[in-house]
């Protein structure tokens, strides 16, 4: 059976990211290659503003991936698509059920549980996924009721919904403004969490930042399943802006952050020689916002009725561009009481650039995680050249195979007279002109011909 090669999509407030994937029989997804392009003037909060700018930056990726070697001459023809950023929030539902006897819990039993919370989202918002958190079959919790014969079910849903006008200019940038087939829409959150968290972190209970540029989104997950989500409208970009109040321009002030920007002092005597302003002014901008936006993450435990300390011991995973913020992680530590870790992709993701594993890549990587479980194929190899028919007649003209063609690499006849026509009038032009060229083009004749019959027999 052949690898399946599968593509994918992220558009952030800052970035738009192409990946393209191979999945091999056993299921491992090897990352090909990994495309971005600037998007501020055309994405705001991780939904689109400009749907003619993006379409066009996404084919642009999309001709840089397929002109990778190992990928080439395949098209891509479909993607999975990223949903996320300010568009996207989650409520928590709940769906309870009553049997007269004893019922056994089927996947048919869960899929009407699922439709039924679904149904209940808001009517000015689309549900696009919906994840269980909770059950309790019989007054007893459990993690998988699958199996067992209850006469009354609980079930604790979350839905992730997003505003149908963030969907409908995916799909107007994606499938209409291009040949381009989308496979599915991905909750970028739901995702990443698949990427970067383990198994026992997510059962301990641990909590999920994603600082983006522009919004900062917040998963919590307790017992195996997503419990709260929730996206705030601020990111680093807010730090940027602050340092720009300094009389700094928008790229000078993003390169200052950077390169001395420090949130919480860890190292306080880093100052770069061509910075010629006051360091310690700078920074007491960046460390007051970048404190404002921790206190926000923090207390994302409290309005999910959590406490870090009792009900999160698997600290905080930390991705996103804002994380190269120094020391913002020792902060968020600092402020929560629990260990904060940088996420980063695990073992079983192959990548064949080192670039790739960079936290900036995280996020589109995550979407093509996330579709290697069911792969469903986005390239198509162009069909192999057909050669035009030829058709031998016995005739060795050249003309029998269109102009210039001649498949047994002989001359013809017709070429052989042309050939013969040539010498004939470059004879009669030394002749004419030069008397001593006419003897020399005999003895030429005259010894060539004993060497070569073939010759003789044409002069004659």
């Amino acid at each position: 059976m052949e690898p399946k090669y599968i593509a994918a999509i992220e558009i952030g407030s800052s970035h738009i990211r192409a990946a393209i994937g191979m999945v091999d029989d056993g299921g491992t997804l090897s990352v090909l290659a990994v495309e971005e392009e600037n998007a501020v003037d055309a994405v705001r909060y991780g939904c689109i503003q400009n749907v003619e700018e993006v379409s066009n930056r996404i084919t642009r990726l999309l001709r840089k991936l397929e002109n990778y070697q190992n990928i080439a001459p395949r098209k891509i023809m479909a993607v999975y698509v990223a949903i996320g950023g300010r568009a996207t929030s989650g409520a928590g539902v709940v769906v309870e059920r009553e049997f007269d006897d004893e019922t056994e819990i089927t996947p048919e039993v869960l899929r009407r549980l699922t439709d039924e919370a679904a149904a209940q989202g808001a009517s000015d918002r689309s549900v696009i996924e919906v994840i269980p958190s909770r059950f309790v079959a019989d007054n007893l919790a459990t993690a998988n009721p699958r199996g067992s014969f209850v006469r009354e079910i609980r079930a604790d849903f979350n839905l992730i919904t997003c505003k149908p006008l963030a969907q409908r200019n995916l799909v107007r940038a994606i499938a209409e403004r291009q040949p381009l087939k989308i496979q599915d829409m991905i909750v970028r959150q739901s995702a990443m969490a698949d990427l970067v968290l383990t198994s026992d972190e997510k059962k301990v209970g641990c909590m999920l930042v994603d600082f983006g540029a522009e919004t900062t989104t917040v998963s919590i997950y307790k017992n195996g399943c997503m419990q709260y989500l929730a996206t705030l409208p601020v990111g680093s970009r807010v730090i940027t802006r602050d340092v720009m109040t300094l009389g700094y321009p928008e790229e000078k002030a993003e390169e200052i952050k950077r390169n001395i920007g420090d949130a919480f002092n860890v190292e306080p005597n880093i100052r770069k020689n061509d910075f010629d302003g006051d360091a310690v002014e700078v920074n007491n901008y960046i460390r007051s916002r970048a404190g404002e936006i921790a206190v926000n993450i923090t207390e994302q435990c409290k309005y999910a009725g959590l406490s870090f300390t009792a009900d999160l011991p698997g600290g905080i995973i930390l991705v996103g561009g804002g994380t190269h913020l120094r020391g913002f992680s020792q902060l968020l530590q600092q402020q929560s009481n629990v260990k904060v870790r940088l996420g980063s992709t695990p073992s079983d993701v192959r990548t064949l650039d080192p670039r790739f594993q960079t936290i900036d890549m995280l996020d589109v990587i995550a979407i093509l995680y996330r579709a290697a479980q069911d792969p469903r194929e986005c390239t198509e190899k162009p069909a192999p050249a057909v050669m035009p028919e030829t058709h031998d007649d016995g005739d060795d003209d050249d003309d029998d195979y269109g102009p210039g063609i001649n498949p047994r690499g002989t001359k013809g006849k017709k070429a052989k007279a042309a050939e013969e026509k040539s010498r004939r009038n470059e004879r009669n032009a030394d002749t004419d002109s030069n008397p001593l060229g006419s003897i020399g083009s005999r003895m030429k004749r005259f010894f060539g011909g004993m060497f070569n019959e073939q010759d003789d027999d044409d002069d004659e």
